[in-house]
């Protein structure tokens, strides 16, 4: 589980939105831009990729 403290700093880093945390689907997905990230041990990979 991510760190509460963590996740209230946390943006998107494509739109600089607010996430969502849904621990049962291992991810945060932004409410502004709805893009998703994945959390792979408690540690969120927060990359964009460049299409």
């Amino acid at each position: 589980m991510i760190n509460k403290e963590l996740l209230e700093i946390l943006c998107c880093p494509k739109c600089k939105g607010e996430l969502d945390y849904k621990p049962e689907a291992s991810a945060l997905t932004c409410k502004k831009c709805g893009k998703k990230y994945d959390v792979k041990d408690d540690i969120p990979i927060m990359l964009v990729d460049e299409k």
